[in-house]
């Protein structure tokens, strides 16, 4: 019966990462102005903390978003609406997305530290640009 309580305990701490991850994430919903199709955004990441921004955009409409930040390690990556894992891997892709969507929705943007500098508490002040156009 001394199983019972340690699989409980077990299952508690196999959550925790998940709990913290989102402990220091921000979500945004970005919009654009009357008559345009792209925005500017500044902010500032630091640590493990990151920020997600919601732009809803159109089938077949092409989705734009560059990042440009003070720290090499600052990235992004782009999910789908819905998506659980990334159509876009900033580290592995680079500080630049231009594609055509095929499903309408949300589409999320972290921005985030990579593990390195978020250990040792860096923070990145960043410019993303974001554009649906099409």
């Amino acid at each position: 019966m001394t199983l019972r309580p340690a699989l409980a305990a077990l299952a508690i701490l196999a959550a925790a990462p998940c709990i913290a991850a989102d402990a220091g994430v921000r979500t945004e919903r970005v919009t654009f102005k009357p008559g345009t199709s792209s925005t500017l955004l500044q902010g500032q990441v630091s640590g493990y903390d990151s920020v997600r921004y919601l732009v809803n955009v159109r089938a077949g409409q092409t989705l734009a978003v560059r990042l440009v930040s003070d720290n090499t390690s600052a990235y992004f990556n782009l999910l789908a609406p819905g998506a659980s894992e990334a159509m876009f891997v900033g580290p592995v892709s680079g500080g630049t997305f231009q594609g055509k969507v095929l499903a309408a929705g949300d589409y999320t943007v972290q921005v985030y530290l990579m593990r390195n500098a978020a250990r040792r508490g860096e923070k990145a002040d960043y410019r993303l640009a974001i554009a649906a156009s099409g």
